[in-house]
This record gives C-alpha cells, sequence and structure tokens, in this order.
C-alpha cells in the first residue's frame, strides 16, 4: 500500500478492507518505506485505542523482503479495527508499507 498524504493523525489503513474483519488474525511483521531519508517517518501500530509498537521507515522506495520487522505476533481480535497511525510525517515522497499477517 502507500499514502502520499501521511499527515500526522493519519490512520494509514482507513478503509481498507483489512482494517476491520470477522476473524480473529495476528499481526506479524510490517515493512515501511518512503520518504526522504530512512527513519524520518514513524508509524504507531494499534488495536482499537491500545498502542502496540511503533516503527519506522527502513529507507527511501518501495519495500521488499530485507525492510521487514517482527512486530508480534499482535492479536487481533474479531471485529477490533486495526490502525497505523502517522506520528511523524514524512518530510517528502509518499510512504509505502507491507503488512505480513499469520
Amino acid at each position: 500500500m502507500a499514502a502520499a498524504d501521511a499527515t500526522v493523525g493519519k490512520n494509514l489503513v482507513d478503509g481498507e478492507y483489512y482494517e476491520e474483519l470477522g476473524f480473529p488474525r495476528n499481526l506479524v511483521a510490517i515493512a515501511l518505506k518512503g520518504s526522504a531519508a530512512a527513519g524520518d517517518t514513524e508509524v504507531s501500530i494499534a488495536i482499537g485505542t491500545d498502542r502496540k509498537c511503533t516503527v519506522f521507515n527502513s529507507g527511501t522506495g518501495f519495500p521488499n523482503l530485507d525492510d521487514f520487522k517482527p512486530v508480534g505476533p499482535i492479536y487481533i481480535p474479531a471485529g477490533m479495527p486495526l490502525r497505523l497511525e502517522v506520528t511523524d510525517a514524512p518530510v517528502t515522497n509518499p510512504i509505502n508499507w507491507t503488512l505480513v499477517f499469520g
């Protein structure tokens, strides 16, 4: 996925089909890239209002296998929304992310 309008407070998965599902799942990894330099964009991962962790972008461009960071498993109960909230916005360029559920 990608976002060109990743302002502070924006939920990057708002309106995506996987934001809230009718069955439980586990988030196990995330790859986050983009903006102008590695480490200049921060995203908070939350389930509902419960913040689980934060991750920084690992560089510019698009994620590949080397960019995945383990984050869990973070259990997401059925009917609970996943949030990827921007806490430090990218300086320039869109950010790109990939999530791994297991």
